[in-house]
């Protein structure tokens, strides 16, 4: 018998978009326990588990996930499907936010060959596998591969759903890039022309009241105010305050 893994998740995204990891940890760790060994929706459940724990710093957890997750692509034989390509995704962002982007690029990889080879070009699952693994190039220094891979993000997101706030993401991320690369003061012009391209995609949804939209301002405002653009910060914060007073 199936999980009713569309309401698991549903419940799941209204715990995050009133950013109650507790209640969100809880509700997961109850379906993992409720699951057969057998049922191929507990391999989704852990991989939410893996992006829990790393959004709440939770680095013994969120490997122990990956362990798991990572020896059920196996079990299940999904070493050359999407789900698959999915799990080396969530294990290798988690390598990454935890200092180890020597091992997450090779698992970046394996989901590359697998997305490009059955998800259509404009897919926007790809963009996001482009833009996690230039974050983790740029931990290793290899910034003109980096940057490929962000161009070739924004690209794919032009007509995606929600791609604009995507964009504006990879826009921050790309202008971090170039003050590690370059510094501060070296990079500043085009630094300065990234926050501008961000800072557009993000006003225009600027009248959306939902909790993805609270979550992507609150993660840009601070890059923002790093670079001096504080009144735009502020707007930021009134912008996904509003959403999570109103939730």
């Amino acid at each position: 018998m199936s999980l009713p893994i569309q309401r698991i998740l549903t419940k799941l995204d209204d715990y995050l978009s009133r950013n109650d990891y507790e209640g969100a940890e809880k509700h997961l760790s109850y379906w993992v326990q409720e699951a057969k060994e057998d049922e191929i929706d507990v391999l989704c459940l852990h991989n939410e588990l893996i992006g829990l724990y790393r959004k709440t710093g939770k680095k013994q957890q969120a490997l122990e996930q990956v362990d798991i997750a990572l020896k059920m692509v196996e079990q299940y034989g999904k070493e050359q499907m999407i789900d698959g390509a999915t799990t080396y995704v969530n294990a290798a962002t988690a390598y990454k936010a935890f200092g180890m982007a020597q091992l997450s690029v090779p698992l970046f990889e394996k989901a590359r060959i697998i997305y490009e080879k059955n998800l259509p070009s404009t897919d926007p699952r790809i963009a996001g596998l482009y833009n996690n693994t230039a974050l983790a190039l740029v931990d290793l220094k290899e910034f003109d591969q980096a940057k490929k891979l962000y161009e070739k993000a924004i690209d794919i997101l032009n007509d995606a759903p929600r791609g604009a706030l995507e964009q504006a993401i990879s826009y921050l991320n790309l202008a971090t890039m170039h003050e590690v690369q370059y510094g501060l003061s070296q990079g500043e012009e085009y630094i300065n022309e990234c926050l501008e391209k961000a800072s557009r995609l993000l006003d225009k949804h600027k009248d959306d009241t939902n909790g993805y939209y609270a979550f992507v301002c609150e993660k840009c405002a601070t890059v923002f105010g790093y670079y001096g653009w504080v009144i735009y910060e502020k707007q930021l914060i009134k912008r996904y305050t509003a959403i999570y007073e109103r939730d």
